[in-house]
């Protein structure tokens, strides 16, 4: 997927009217799990998200709190969005914000540019507008005039505006979908774009500027007017890189680096805005399109999308104070086919926490550390071979690898942990414990503490990017932060490479990596 050994992702950046939920979580947390694959992978990785801050939505919000719409932006992003992403432990490498002046700046150079190319003109919008998805709304977009997305009724708007040839670029954009169907992913979103743009309806250009507020970038030649916040919004992910500056600058230079963006996660609901009017803009400016456009699915509560609205925005501390960071990262991406609505359930987890993390990862872990300690005096025996383990393993790191760069993030958490399940397996048939018993066979025992060893020592690396936190209590324990370095720095291509924890590493006992949930609750 990365050219050039680079890799770089976006999430979308997110509305500041209220505070991040689990799906704004879910998607960002699947950033960060991709992104730390390709970083174990080696590639030069470049993470960006960040705040959506203009429009009206912003505004009617910051003045119901009774502040400007830029100490409301200031306030959420600095209380709420930016402690939460580190609070999931997200290891983005910039995080933008459309208030930022290298954000407006760029924005009014590329939108001057279109106007110069012949690509923008005034004309007269009339139709239904939802202030909540601040779009204007097709027909089909509508029941009974109310959005089919939030269920609130429609304004009604009729303003003199600028307006982006958008329908110029509709057959650029059904050739790039037909030809190359892994710019939008998955299936089901590419052919509701194309259904979409081959529609009996035509394509109609886009209205770019509103004139009944203020909260947005002006209009460069016409100042009355501000920037519409979905054409300013999608803009961010080039101009967060550079978008437009001199190429012997530094942001020149990182444009040049990264741009076209590898992939765009974005939820289902904003599909059209990113594989429809986000490349057309770049078409029109001759820049490359992005590699890839990824619409995951809803995470659903009681059969509905999460919404703050509809009371069912549950706050990630109300599940990682309970489970912890790692198990809330891990569950997500472990249940829910990444792609497909998905629905949380606090059961569910509570079952896969158990039998998934503290049983076949966290005890497996625990139980070959107090072996080390009680047989071979804490110490990793010298190195040994199972050659089914080893077969496996090399089959594990290519099906995990494969899976998590085409975003099955679930097959590749699949993979990995019937890895886990067949060590679990091996040290049951083996019996340590038994043969312990017989001076006759030490060798054999340190044989199974060796293999089993190794193996939790690979297990170790291919879930970092899921639960890094976890996986770094691990490897401590293992000794190979002694002996291997940092496990941060472990490569993906390098795991199958059977025996690399050396004989003599000292293992230490460490906290339990995941407590039974009783105890958790008994804190």
């Amino acid at each position: 997927m990365a050219s050039n050994g680079k890799f770089y992702l976006t999430t979308p950046i997110y509305y500041v009217n209220d505070a991040p939920h689990i799906g704004h979580a879910y998607t960002t947390v699947a950033g960060d799990v991709l992104t730390r694959w390709h970083r174990a992978r080696g590639e030069n990785v470049w993470f960006l998200t960040g705040t959506d801050e203009h429009g009206e939505k912003v505004m009617n919000t910051a003045a119901q709190n009774q502040v400007s719409p830029q100490e409301w932006c200031d306030r959420l992003v600095e209380s709420a969005w930016k402690p939460v992403w580190e609070h999931l432990n997200i290891a983005n490498d910039d995080f933008i914000r459309t208030t930022e002046e290298r954000h407006e700046t760029r924005v009014q150079r590329f939108l001057q540019g279109l106007k110069d190319q012949g690509h923008i003109y005034l004309g007269k919008y009339e139709g239904p507008y939802c202030i909540g998805c601040e779009e204007f709304k097709l027909p089909g977009d509508l029941d009974d005039n109310k959005c089919v997305v939030h269920g609130r009724p429609v304004e009604m708007l009729s303003e003199e505006n600028w307006f982006f040839k958008l329908s110029a670029f509709v057959p650029a954009l059904i050739e790039r979908y037909t030809k190359n169907p892994g710019a939008c992913e998955p299936a089901s979103a590419r052919n509701e774009v194309l259904a979409f743009l081959q529609g009996e309806t035509p394509v109609t250009d886009l209205s770019i500027s509103r004139s009944t507020f203020d909260w947005g970038i002006p209009v460069p030649w016409d100042t009355k007017q501000v920037i519409y916040v979905w054409f300013d919004a999608l803009l961010n992910y080039a101009t967060a890189v550079g978008l437009g500056d001199d190429p012997a600058s530094e942001g020149g230079k990182k444009f040049a680096e990264f741009w076209p963006a590898d992939v765009h996660l974005v939820g289902k609901d904003i599909l059209r805005f990113h594989a429809v009017i986000w490349p057309a803009m770049l078409m029109a400016a001759g820049l490359p399109v992005p590699e890839k456009i990824f619409a995951h699915g809803w995470l659903l509560v009681g059969g509905e999308k999460m919404s703050k609205s509809k009371l069912t925005g549950i706050a990630p501390r109300d599940i990682t104070d309970h489970f912890g960071v790692d198990a809330f990262r891990y569950y997500f991406l472990r249940a829910i086919p990444f792609g497909s609505d998905g629905s949380f359930s606090w059961e569910d987890m509570s079952a896969r926490y158990t039998s998934e993390l503290a049983n076949d990862f966290g005890n497996l872990a625990s139980r070959l550390i107090a072996m080390i300690e009680k047989y071979s005096g804490g110490k990793i025996p010298a190195v040994a071979h199972d050659p089914e383990l080893s077969a496996l393993l090399a089959q594990t790191v290519t099906a995990a690898d494969d899976a998590i760069l085409a975003l099955d993030f679930q097959g590749g958490i699949n993979a990995i942990m019937d890895f886990c399940k067949r060590v679990n397996g091996y040290v049951t048939e083996k019996e340590p414990w038994a043969v312990a018993k017989d001076e006759t066979r030490t060798a054999e025992l340190m044989d199974i503490l060796y293999n089993t060893a190794d193996s939790i020592r690979a297990l170790a690396v291919l879930l970092h990017p899921i639960m890094p936190t976890t996986t770094e209590i691990l490897w401590k324990s293992l000794g190979a932060d002694q002996s291997m370095g940092p496990i941060s720095e472990q490569r993906i291509g390098l795991v199958a490479k059977w025996g690399q924890l050396p004989e003599g590493s000292t293992v230490t006992k460490g906290a339990v990596l995941f407590p039974r949930l009783e105890e958790a609750e008994a804190k």
